[in-house]
């Protein structure tokens, strides 16, 4: 069926067919038109149809289409005759929504080409080559969406399998955090670190990325704060299981060779970006994610961005008069939406208030500058340091909100870490033990300290 005949198909079905109006109105826009007549014919069949919730008749479309202003009466002659010409007729229900969808998209994608090329070739003020990859990604994701909620007496059998269904998560390798998070995180969240200057906030998400792209996992690191190949550095540390200092003395055949290994060894990819501190925000993100599915054909798994603090804002732009709560916030809204829109996990960290830094229990107030911040996350944990872990080579995890699990359960623990490498690892069950049986460092350090003096842990890696 031609464009042209399934236009007039479309406008005779939204006239008559109430069914099909109402399941295809909602996604068919004015410019999918091609004729200008029919284009002055939709709209005023969508506004009544708005307005009144009910199908206009050819006598009210008339006298809609009289009162208009911005057309001849050649024009309203022509339209009239339009609307005389349509008539209802028998058509089978799901083929005429599903052409119409196949329309609708070929339209859309019609459309974003010719937008393109305005750009290209400068005829577009307002947008610039950078949002040609979203504007095609919008387009070739035009499809009808007849889902409006879920009704909870007659849904019942999709969530009975809901609560039966695994979902699909990011694991860690190391074993409380997937204890507290029933085996990792899933899609669609916002996952946030907390600590002061120079704990490991960098060094842990650095981690998680080697270890998501050991297991096959596709990884998109954004970073704000550090270069691309200081970043990249971390990750060859952890994965190589090699110090940082010792990177540097590597001959190119060696590092090469336990790249090659690596390679074999994982079918999954690691993207790092560099933006300029505070210059990017989610609507940056969202374009290079849809530039790297087009450009690489690659779709992240799971993505990093450090950190937070130091993105920009969609919402307000920079220097705007915003203090740092509503600021922050929208930050964290924002990368929150890119989640669920995305379908997948993000990674962020945070700094920890003055206070925060010289504490040794930090609490959901000692995040900086915005309390709104854990208010949008779904998970977030403080990773604690002080001398006497420093020294064991040890680094406690303490949780401050959870909506995976109870975040009462296993609210704080140990974890190993191995700064030379890079590296987080787990230690053994008895310092568990001593972490959640009530002990407070600051009150008992001697048995705190004889006991990490125990229990310092091994160091080990996969791909030496």
């Amino acid at each position: 069926m031609t464009n042209e005949r399934i236009e007039r198909t479309t406008l005779k079905n939204l006239l008559f067919n109430e069914e099909y109006s109402r399941k295809v109105l909602p996604f068919i826009k004015e410019e999918y038109f091609t004729n200008r007549l029919e284009k002055i014919l939709f709209k005023e069949i969508f506004n009544f149809t708005t307005q009144y919730n009910k199908l206009p008749t050819k006598e009210t479309l008339e006298i809609d289409i009289q009162n208009r202003r911005d057309i001849t009466d050649e024009e309203y002659k022509q339209i009239v005759e339009l609307v005389q010409s349509l008539n209802s007729e028998e058509i089978n229900l799901d083929w005429l929504v599903e052409t119409t969808e196949k329309f609708c998209k070929d339209r859309a994608i019609h459309n974003a080409v010719m937008d393109g090329i305005q750009i290209l070739e400068n005829k577009d003020n307002k947008r610039t080559p950078e949002a040609i990859p979203e504007i095609l990604s919008d387009a070739l994701g035009v499809s009808f969406d007849s889902h409006v909620g879920h009704d909870y007496l007659d849904d019942v059998d999709k969530r009975f399998d809901y609560y039966h269904q695994k979902l699909e998560r990011v694991e860690f390798d190391l074993e409380y955090f997937n204890k507290i998070t029933k085996g990792g995180l899933p899609n669609k969240t916002l996952n946030v670190a907390l600590a002061g200057t120079g704990v490991g906030k960098t060094m842990f998400m650095t981690h998680m990325a080697a270890h998501s792209l050991s297991v096959n996992k596709n990884v998109l690191y954004i970073t704000m704060e550090m270069a691309e190949e200081r970043i990249a550095e971390r990750i060859d540390a952890n994965l190589l299981n090699i110090s940082t200092d010792d990177l540097h003395s590597l001959n190119r055949k060696i590092f090469s060779d336990k790249i090659e290994k690596l390679k074999q060894a994982t079918t999954g990819s690691l993207v790092i970006k560099e933006y300029p501190t505070a210059s990017a925000g989610a609507g940056h993100f969202k374009s290079l994610l849809n530039e790297l599915a087009l450009k690489k054909t690659f779709k992240p798994d799971i993505v990093f961005i450090d950190y937070i603090n130091i993105c920009a804002s969609s919402r307000f732009k920079p220097g705007a008069n915003v203090n740092s709560y509503t600021y922050v916030k929208a930050i964290a809204e924002e990368l929150r939406g890119l989640a669920v829109e995305s379908n997948l996990p993000i990674v962020t960290a945070t700094q920890t208030t003055r206070t925060g830094f010289v504490s040794t229990d930090v609490g959901l107030e000692d995040t900086s500058e915005s309390f709104g911040l854990p208010a949008t996350a779904d998970f977030m944990f403080a990773l604690i340091s002080n001398d006497e872990l420093e020294q064991a080579g040890q680094m406690m995890v303490k949780q401050l909100k959870n909506r995976y699990n109870d975040p009462t359960m296993n609210k704080k623990f140990v974890i190993g870490v191995d700064r030379a490498r890079m590296k987080f690892f787990d230690v053994e069950q008895s310092a568990q033990t001593l972490v959640n049986s009530g002990i407070d460092e600051d009150s008992d350090t001697d048995a705190v300290e004889s006991y990490l003096q125990k229990n310092k842990g091994n160091k080990y890696g996969n791909f030496s």
